[in-house]
């Protein structure tokens, strides 16, 4: 060793250096990868990507090759450093030779390419990939028999390394993914990706139209008021019932009207004769379920009915596409709003409407695990049905009944919440 030149020893040293650190780097590039869009780039035979996908397949053949390269890498550096230290200051030298290549490798082979890895994982996992594919053949054996050791020294503390974590991501997680997008996915289509995460947590009686607003054909109407009636109606169908509409016995379809007006031939028996059988649903349904329902049984609307059988409200498939992209203009219900802005900054909101849509339109945290709308969160919570003029608060903000009929709340006014967290819980936490 003593006839190999300082110059030679110094240049090898370097080498190991830049060894130690694409090991140190490489590690971290491969394990920080986001998996997800690794599959998306392997899908689309990135030859890169492809690579390091098989790679990770088997991370523990990767990392115990990775381990293995670098120390070994490591223990040739520290052996040269010595000897290289000897030859220049004799033994007092190698105690500093060790301190200084100490702080080399921490700084130049750990610190630096692991942290250039971690902001750029895919510009250095990706080469690295192209060579630990060929270098995993070549040290195989020995990599196969690291491996083996260490499976049996886990085993003995209870760890399985055939046992590998799920990258499945759960529904909460999947949101925070959304979210933190960005730019990359705009504001309005990441509203409807959680809409649509939203679902399944979301059950047909939510989004309903409440049975005492259905409106609808009764039978044992006139046929004047049942023609006046059709001639007016701004809807596509229309449920049909005798009496009550607890007594309903289907939809009729504007379609099929018109080619009976066409040829005079509509009346209350032909009426009942194109009637369409009903459609029922539980309302227990979760949405996600109900567009599967809808698309199996090729419907658009259908009746609400709760455990024992009684109509509790109409559900079309569009009111469940308004949880996904936002309400539609086409329902002329819509040209009523349910929450108006008022000059004051504060809003009047009709009583029917629901928590949910509560929520969203003015940026709530209202509970939707108990009454549906706002007449019942209110109505709850004060136990009885209150006078015009009463005033409570709910979600830290004012809110102020303004209209009763027919027992119950019609108009609140709710006004922007107050400032100081010490005012007292609200609504259902109170």
């Amino acid at each position: 060793m003593d006839d190999i030149p300082l110059s030679a020893l110094f240049i090898a040293l370097f080498i190991l250096l830049l060894l130690s650190a694409f090991f140190s780097g490489s590690e971290t590039g491969l394990m920080t990868l986001n998996r997800y869009r690794l599959r998306h780039l392997a899908d689309k035979q990135h030859p890169g990507a492809r690579r390091a996908q098989q790679l990770l397949d088997q991370p523990d053949r990767l990392i115990g090759l990775i381990l293995l390269g670098n120390n070994f890498v490591n223990v040739l550096a520290s052996m040269l450093t010595t000897l290289i230290a000897l030859r220049l200051a004799g033994e007092a030298g190698v105690a500093i030779a060790a301190g200084l290549l100490v702080l080399v490798l921490l700084i130049f082979a750990e610190v630096t390419p692991k942290t250039l890895a971690a902001l750029h994982p895919e510009r250095i996992a990706f080469p690295a990939a192209f060579i630990y594919i060929p270098l995993l053949r070549v040290l195989y054996p020995l990599v196969w028999l690291v491996n083996a050791i260490t499976s049996n020294l886990l085993k003995l503390f209870g760890v399985s390394t055939s046992e590998q974590r799920s990258n499945a991501l759960s529904s909460e997680e999947l949101r925070t993914v959304v979210k933190e997008a960005g730019a990359l996915i705009p504001e309005r289509h990441q509203d409807m990706l959680l809409n649509l995460i939203d679902l399944e947590k979301v059950t047909v009686e939510d989004v309903m139209v409440p049975r005492n607003e259905v409106t609808g054909i009764n039978l044992t109407d006139d046929w004047e008021t049942i023609s006046r009636q059709l001639a007016d109606s701004q809807y596509t169908r229309l449920p049909v019932y005798r009496e009550t509409i607890d007594r309903v016995i289907g939809t009729l379809h504007m379609r099929d009207i018109l080619p009976l007006l066409y040829r005079n031939e509509l009346d209350a028996d032909t009426l009942q004769d194109i009637v369409r059988e009903p459609y029922f649903i539980p309302e227990n349904t979760s949405l996600n379920q109900q567009i599967l329902n809808f698309q199996k049984n090729k419907r658009r609307t259908g009746f609400v009915v709760d455990e024992y059988g009684d109509l509790q409200g109409l559900v079309a498939l569009v009111d469940i596409l308004e949880e996904v992209v936002g309400e539609f203009a086409t329902d002329p219900a819509d040209h009523h709003k349910d929450v108006v802005p008022q000059e004051d900054g504060s809003w009047l909101v009709d009583g029917s409407i629901s928590i949910r849509s509560l929520n969203n339109n003015l940026d709530m945290s209202l509970a939707t695990d108990g009454p549906r709308t706002l007449n019942g969160l209110i109505t709850e919570y004060l136990e009885t049905i209150p006078d015009i003029g009463t005033s409570l608060l709910l979600d830290r903000r004012p809110v102020e009944i303004i209209k009763i009929r027919d027992n119950m709340i019609k108009t609140v006014r709710i006004h922007a919440p107050l400032t100081d967290k010490s005012t007292g819980a609200t609504g259902r936490d109170a």
